[in-house]
C-alpha cells in the first residue's frame, strides 16, 4: 500500500484534491438549501 503512495504520488494528490472539492460542494448545497428556505419564510 505504501509503495502504491510512493509511486504514484500525483494520483494522490488528485485524490485529496478531489474529495476536498468534493466536500466543498456538498457543504456549499447544504447552506444553499437552507437560504432557500429562509428567504421563502421571510417573503411569506
Amino acid at each position: 500500500m505504501y509503495d502504491f503512495f510512493a509511486n504514484n504520488a500525483l494520483y494522490v494528490v488528485l485524490l485529496v484534491t478531489l474529495t476536498v472539492w468534493l466536500g466543498i460542494t456538498v457543504y456549499l448545497n447544504g447552506i444553499e438549501k437552507k437560504i432557500t428556505n429562509l428567504e421563502k419564510k421571510i417573503l411569506e
